[in-house]
């Protein structure tokens, strides 16, 4: 059966179902985060206790909890914003490791902290907003596509302030952890910087779409004006069908060979 004169073209609707779908998750983990703090403060539970306590048996188990700990109304506002944000853009465009990136800057920044910090308690999610914002600003700086290197100015846009996170400017804020998350960011940029991104710049297009067909062995080669074959997609209505007719060659004026016809319609055009 011949191959009919037109592509099929992908639905027009799968990328904003998964934009919408990317967003689940970090929505879902906001929301948690909300849960956990009113009924934190609605109960007055002092979930601080369970916050990393370095280099003690009992900040052990902080190192899972505390990013769900928040001490007051703007420490998990600021936390929130940026979770939802960071989180829905590395799962849309790096869905592939997005689980590994969160669970890394999660378990690396909760560990060091527990380590190298500070006696006090640690809470709070900032450690893994941390790794998320230095993934996806590294990760486009090293692909050097289009999009991604947009996503890392967008990034610097709104969350470069946070560089000053990392130092201890603020006696009440866990700096270490911000130090640990945004190490675990860079880290995983370098480890996953040739695993394929969900969204890509577009490619050029591929010329040579005969190669499928039997070629003669005893057929001249291409002259060396030859450059691989164009074909002309069309999108027809039903009866309406064009028979592919053979190549047309243009060759520059004066040479041998058939020349252009303008009025062509159908079949594959080579030059």
């Amino acid at each position: 059966m011949q191959e009919p004169p037109f592509q099929v073209l992908e639905d027009p609707d799968i990328p904003r179902k998964r934009i919408a779908r990317s967003a689940i998750l970090p929505a879902l983990t906001v929301l948690v985060l909300w849960l956990v703090y009113l009924l934190d403060k609605g109960l007055d539970l002092e979930l601080y206790r369970w916050g990393v306590l370095p280099r003690t048996l009992a900040g052990l188990p902080g190192i899972i909890f505390s990013p769900f700990i928040h001490g007051d109304l703007e420490h998990v506002f600021n936390n929130s914003v940026p979770m939802f944000l960071l989180g829905w853009s590395l799962i849309y465009f790096y869905p592939r490791k997005a689980g590994n990136v969160v669970l890394v800057s999660w378990l690396v920044s909760g560990i060091w902290v527990w380590i190298s910090a500070r006696s006090n308690y640690h809470i709070g999610a900032s450690g893994v907003v941390y790794g998320l914002a230095a993934f996806l600003f590294i990760s486009g700086l090293l692909r050097r596509q289009r999009t991604l290197m947009a996503l890392s100015l967008l990034v610097v846009f709104l969350y470069g302030s946070m560089v000053w996170g990392i130092f201890p400017l603020v006696p009440r804020m866990s700096w270490e952890s911000h130090l640990w998350g945004g190490v675990a960011g860079v880290l995983m940029a370098f480890l996953y910087r040739n695993v394929p991104p969900a969204v890509q710049d577009p490619l050029p297009p591929v010329y040579d779409d005969d190669e499928d067909e039997e070629q003669d062995p005893n057929s001249a080669s291409p002259p060396p004006d030859f450059i691989p074959a164009l074909r002309i997609v069309y999108h027809l209505d039903p009866g309406d069908e064009v028979n592919d007719a053979e190549p047309v060659s243009l060759r520059h004026p004066g040479k041998d060979g058939e020349p252009f016809d303008p009025d062509r319609t159908s079949g594959t055009w080579t030059r």
